[in-house]
């Protein structure tokens, strides 16, 4: 009985002060911000947050997220967890006030750390958090969540037209990874390309960083290097693109030196039969 007049004052703390007790506010951009603790003129003496250890999270679609909020001097106090986008009581201690099984309240006795463990999280997940103390009245720390979606793009696809005997310069960029890929596999027709193969003139160049760029070179190509390149990073969703090598005449889009050149001759014959039929 006791824990559950604790979960209703910890909501109604939240509903006198809204999303707005903070100073600092989530841009429309959806950029996070840092939030800094609630300041009571409590911060030495009773339960105060570590906000070194209470930070923003950036999370990928369907991989487990967790939000730590470290309370030092927390007693006999009870932690909570409330969502700001409505104002929901998650858990409070280790119990879970909500009917989406995917939250759950993870605590270690020997640590002071208060954990919010969000499983298969989506891009809606993302908002303000807030880790609440039950002193009188109550303290507490806003964190913000963000729930990302890798996305992988091949530059020039999904198909690209280039000379035999040029090289073929294949551009894969992630972004909007929490971190660059571990590794970024390429493939050829589905089998994984060889760079010391017999074939040689194969090589991949990659730079990670905020956005990952990887290069794939094939030089002097032919024929066989037709076909379907996919480019398949460790943690974001693999791009394919359909490379054609040819020999003779040149079809609507064709790559030179790694640039794709738009070639519209069939418009320049209808447009040269126009002026001539209207004698402009």
């Amino acid at each position: 009985m006791a824990l559950l007049f604790g979960a209703i004052g910890v909501l109604a703390l939240v509903s006198r002060t809204g999303c707005t007790g903070n100073p600092n506010v989530v841009g429309t951009n959806g950029v996070s911000e840092d939030y800094p603790d609630m300041d009571l003129g409590m911060a030495h003496r009773g339960p105060h947050f570590d906000v070194a250890y209470s930070r923003n999270v950036t999370a990928l679609v369907g991989k487990t997220a967790q939000l730590n909020c470290r309370v030092h001097d927390l007693g006999n106090r009870t932690v909570s967890w409330i969502r700001h986008r409505d104002i929901h009581l998650l858990t409070s201690g280790r119990m879970t006030y909500t009917s989406d099984q995917r939250f759950i309240s993870v605590h270690n006795p020997h640590t002071e750390d208060w954990i919010l463990k969000i499983r298969f999280p989506q891009r809606r997940d993302s908002g303000v958090y807030e880790c609440q103390v039950g002193t009188t009245p109550p303290i507490g720390h806003r964190m913000y969540l963000s729930v990302v979606e890798p996305l992988t793009t091949i530059l020039g696809g999904p198909e690209l037209f280039i000379n035999m005997g040029s090289t073929i310069n294949l551009t894969c960029v992630v972004q909007h990874s929490p971190e660059p890929p571990p590794a970024i596999r390429w493939t050829h027709h589905d089998e994984e390309i060889n760079y010391d193969s017999p074939r040689g003139g194969v090589s991949v160049i990659t730079e990670k960083g905020e956005t990952t760029t990887s290069h794939l070179l094939v030089q002097k190509a032919k024929a066989p290097d037709s076909g379907r390149y996919t480019c398949a990073p460790a943690n974001a969703n693999p791009r394919s693109v359909i490379v054609h090598v040819l020999s003779g005449e040149h079809p609507a889009a064709m790559q030179h030196g790694g640039q794709l050149r738009l070639q519209y001759p069939i418009s320049a014959v209808l447009l040269s039969v126009i002026v001539t039929l209207t004698g402009c």
